[in-house]
């Protein structure tokens, strides 16, 4: 059965990380999110992880080389040989073109680009906690963020130093300026699918699945 490897496009905040975890689940493919990678490396701690710290701080982006070399090994792991679903990669033309070199023949199927309001997203982030052990997100008034303990684990739940105003406004620059020239490459390959994000879950969930189907992939 030929992989099924999905970029899952959208402005931070636009739910990319909530839908790819659905869909992971649907089609047995993992979830690819270069962001935990990164924050990997940070909390681990090694010169490395210093170095993208301060990249992310800044709400910038991390270089491609970096990004590149960690999908490729990613790839090669045991659960990503019937596909992938790949989140905040590709960010660049560049990235792009690497991905179609790395993957082959046996690249891209689809490209699915949640379309969201800026002042959604900017609100979204905004009001978003994130779980430092696990990663789970709350909204800054659930109890987990106002007592500042994560309901599954017991981690300490705090605002991402890249989810305040300044980093918020510099990381949705990044995106126009690096990230929205990718909707013509895909276009170009007839692979560009858009979803309205600006929904329920369930129902965005819904709409990436009737367009899965209609190009036949599962």
């Amino acid at each position: 059965m030929p992989s099924l490897n999905l970029v899952v496009l959208g402005k931070q905040g636009a739910g990319k990380g909530t839908q790819c975890k659905r869909l992971a689940e649907i089609y047995a493919i993992p979830h690819v999110s270069t962001g935990d990678i990164l924050r990997a490396a940070v909390k681990a701690g090694s010169p490395l992880g210093h170095e993208v710290a301060a990249i992310m701080d800044a709400g910038d982006l991390v270089s491609d080389e970096l990004v590149i070399r960690l999908v490729d090994a990613r790839f090669q792991e045991p659960d990503a040989q019937r596909g992938a679903l790949l989140d905040g990669f590709p960010r660049t033309i560049h990235q792009a073109e690497a991905l179609e070199a790395l993957l082959g023949e046996d690249g891209i199927k689809l490209c699915i680009n949640l379309e969201v309001p800026i002042a959604l997203v900017t609100e979204r982030l905004s009001s978003r906690r994130v779980c430092q052990e696990c990663g789970n997100i709350y909204k800054d008034t659930d109890i987990e963020a106002i007592s500042g303990t994560c309901s599954n684990c017991g981690g300490d739940v705090v605002q991402r130093r890249d989810d305040q105003p300044d980093a918020i406004r510099q990381r949705l620059e990044a995106y126009e300026r690096d990230t929205e020239p990718l909707l013509a490459f895909y276009q170009e390959r007839g692979l560009l699918v858009e979803v309205n994000g600006d929904q329920s879950p369930d129902e965005v969930t819904i709409a990436i699945k009737a367009s899965i189907a209609a190009k036949g992939l599962a």
